[in-house]
């Protein structure tokens, strides 16, 4: 398992968004962004730690900082969770698991007694120049946004 570090070049990728759009960590050279890596959509943690970032996307946009949530689910789960929570930042698919196994947010988990792989919620603050700044594990969904944007005001 990769096992990444701050002051590390963040791993490079290209994925499909909820609308089927390439994106790439090069588009945003220059630019500030939070790489949340998440389970499932329209789970009861990822649902939470998506509409807090929603609620608090005003935040992000004024500390210019570009979000973008990963999880395996397809394009079309995606799109479904972002219209039923009117999420406005960018959701991207990796099916074939290339980036979570790249970011070392892929592996074994435990729930209700069974054992099973999955991604490991963790998200990556990048920095203007793709290096990471902050690496956030076993986060919080309700309390992840407000510590993003707190981390935010000492790293500009």
């Amino acid at each position: 398992m990769v096992h990444l570090k701050e002051g590390a070049k963040a791993p490079a990728f290209t994925l499909p968004d909820q609308t089927g759009k390439k994106h790439s960590l090069k588009d945003y050279k220059g630019k500030w962004v939070l790489l949340y890596f998440y389970p499932k959509d329209d789970t009861p943690g990822c649902t939470t730690e998506a509409y807090t970032i929603r609620d608090s996307y005003s935040g992000f946009q004024k500390s210019k900082i570009v979000v973008l949530g990963v999880s395996v689910d397809s394009v079309k789960s995606h799109e479904k969770f972002a219209k039923k929570y009117e999420l406005p930042f960018t959701l991207l698919s990796d099916e074939d698991k290339k980036v979570v196994k790249a970011y070392g947010v892929w592996g074994k988990k435990k729930f209700m007694g069974r054992e099973y792989m999955g991604t490991n919620r963790t998200s990556f603050l990048i920095d203007r120049n793709g290096k990471i700044s902050k690496i956030y594990e076993q986060v919080k969904p309700a309390l992840h946004a407000g510590e993003v944007l707190d981390d935010i005001q000492t790293k500009k």
